[in-house]
């Protein structure tokens, strides 16, 4: 405790603040047993001192965080949430110091470094002593395990220099001049030294998770509009690329109009365009190689070609704009959000967002009509396809890795496929089932016996600018069937 209502700590491992903090700790650790070990972090953990329940010895030795040590209060599920598998340095000094009894905390003389002695036993019984060794010196920072004469045992992180290394005598780091970052933290009289730091530093975590938290979702919601503006621009590009499909028919019906009276030279035609005020003489170009006529059918045709592309254009425009819209309307919610450090207002919209559906949604597979449904005797679904682009719709969208697919042998005819979602082995009477629906659903059809190839979906593949329907199999069986109608009809 300290005698003002309100001290301002200064944040940094100097001699005094941690001198202050070994004095704290020393009073309430000395004498219990080391138990569990939790590593919170990569360089931070907590240590239990039985018995003390509630309260742990907080140790961090990563450089970039300011290395420290003080008491924390957890809950013991809040600590085993937050655990990470342990270090192999910490088995090791879980190994070593199960059970043992602190006798000693002290801190080097103008030093960062505090050591702790333990009294426990070898594995034969004898006491040994081991010592913990938190050396808080800024880059070199760093947990030491040493024997009763101070050689190094193990230690958290690689260090190097002269009694850092396993197996050397354990000797500080040479001295830093570190520029100190002084930060105050309002301690009231009824704190503890490590209740003040705890608190500061707990608020710090707070906030770089928030922080985290925050940056990851704006920067799903700019790349979200950033890619829809790439498209935005590439569209609008390609509505003038196509330029004005009024003209192409203009151009067309003025060829038509002067079959009869048009001057040809080469490329060059000259026209009267019956369009503009007077019919003045106008000139174009056409293919040397066509008719009049055939030139102006290429006219219409790219019209209409040009027509369809401008309305399919104009129309993907007006969506992706309708898509921007409240893309940009919540990043300008979730920036006062951010604004306003609001932790729960920040939890609240990205369980929204994480409810919402895609923007852009997949097609159901449900939605297919282009397939007949059968149930076999064995209760499988089967589908089999109706046109040759449904087959191609239901091997390569439907269909899973696992499903069972049919077709006949060397005649045209429909896939069929038998859906396996629990990847079951799928009995013999299913496959006959299915394979006499693949020969009935063939040019077989009107023969008595017919070959049907099947496989799992997953050996079918189509051959790059193959026809529809047309696949190959990488490997495949044959089964003899009578084409029929046997399994159940579902439509």
């Amino acid at each position: 405790m300290f005698d003002n209502s309100i001290a301002y700590l200064f944040v940094t491992v100097n001699q005094e603040l941690l001198k202050q903090i070994v004095d704290e700790i020393s009073v309430l650790l000395i004498g219990r047993v080391f138990g569990k070990i939790f590593q919170l972090s990569r360089n931070s953990l907590a240590i239990d001192f039985r018995p003390f329940e509630g309260r742990y010895l907080f140790i961090n030795v990563e450089p970039s965080n300011v290395p420290r040590l003080y008491l924390i209060e957890r809950r013991l599920k809040d600590l085993e949430k937050q655990s990470i598998q342990l270090h192999p340095f910490l088995l090791l000094m879980r190994k070593q110091l199960s059970n043992a009894t602190l006798k000693t905390i002290s801190k080097d003389e103008n030093d960062r470094i505090v050591r702790f002695g333990f009294d426990t036993q070898d594995e034969i019984g004898n006491r040994i002593e081991r010592i913990l060794v938190a050396q808080l010196t800024g880059k070199a920072s760093n947990l030491f395990l040493l024997n009763e004469n101070n050689f190094v045992i193990d230690s958290m992180r690689e260090t190097m220099g002269e009694g850092q290394q396993v197996g050397e005598k354990y000797s500080p780091p040479q001295a830093q001049n570190l520029i100190q970052k002084s930060i105050p933290v309002k301690q009231d009289s009824h704190q503890t030294l490590s209740n003040a730091l705890d608190a500061y530093y707990s608020k710090l975590e707070e906030e770089k998770a928030f922080n985290q938290k925050a940056n990851s979702i704006r920067t799903s919601f700019v790349q979200e509009i950033k890619r829809r503006e790439k498209t935005l621009a590439k569209l609008r590009r390609d509505l003038e690329s196509h330029g004005d499909a009024e003209q192409h028919k203009r151009t067309g019906d003025l060829i038509l109009a002067n079959l009869s009276t048009a001057k040809r030279e080469g490329k060059k035609v000259l026209l009267i365009d019956y369009f503009a005020d007077n019919a003045p003489q106008i000139e174009i170009e056409i293919d040397e190689n066509l008719t009049l006529q055939e030139s102006a059918t290429k006219r219409f045709k790219r019209y209409a070609k040009a027509k369809r592309a401008v309305q399919e254009t104009t129309r993907m425009v007006a969506e992706i704009e309708i898509e921007i819209a409240p893309l940009k309307e919540k990043l300008n919610r979730l920036e006062k959000i951010i604004e306003a450090k609001d932790s729960s207002g920040l939890v609240a919209f990205e369980d929204k967002k994480a409810s919402k559906q895609p923007l852009t949604k997949k097609k159901d597979k449900k939605e297919f009509t282009g397939v007949r449904h059968f149930r076999s005797s064995d209760g499988f679904e089967i589908l089999v396809g109706k046109q040759s682009k449904d087959n191609d719709y239901l091997t390569f969208r439907i269909a899973n890795s696992n499903d069972l697919w049919l077709h006949a042998a060397d005649y045209p005819g429909s896939h069929v496929v038998v859906r396996n979602p629990n990847r079951k082995e799928i009995p013999q009477r299913t496959i006959l089932e299915s394979a006499e629906l693949a020969a009935y659903h063939s040019q077989a059809k009107k023969e008595t016996k017919a070959a049907v190839h099947y496989t799992e979906k997953k050996f079918v593949t189509k051959p790059k600018g193959a026809a529809a329907g047309l696949v190959r199999l990488s490997s495949f069986r044959t089964i003899i069937v009578e084409p029929k109608l046997v399994a159940q009809r579902k439509e």
